[in-house]
């Protein structure tokens, strides 16, 4: 089974405006890309409903931060460590550090 393939942003990008451009046809994009058209339609819109949020004051936003997920991954974070240590102290004999 094949793997998907990923394009970087800049590519997505790049074929977005080629496309805002209008000088050839989404399908001539398509073949010229390499890419469906369906998902040059999907990037045109994206970065048509993106394109705002460029012009915005105060720069970019701060991602907001989700303190319950930050809590679960510091839970975590503390139960690696416990492992690591009982871990640590148990190979010790064999490892003669």
């Amino acid at each position: 089974m094949s793997k998907r393939k990923q394009h970087h942003p800049e590519f997505k990008a790049k074929v977005a405006l080629e496309a805002l451009k209008g000088e050839e046809t989404v399908s001539e994009l398509a073949s010229r890309f390499g890419v469906h058209p369906t998902m040059i339609h999907q990037w045109k819109q994206a970065l048509l409903e993106g394109a705002s949020g460029v012009f915005e004051r105060g720069g970019r936003k701060a991602p907001a931060v989700d303190e319950e997920q930050v809590k679960d991954l510091h839970a975590k974070i503390g139960e690696l460590a416990v492992a690591n240590d009982f871990l640590a102290r148990k190979l010790k004999p064999w490892t003669g550090k």
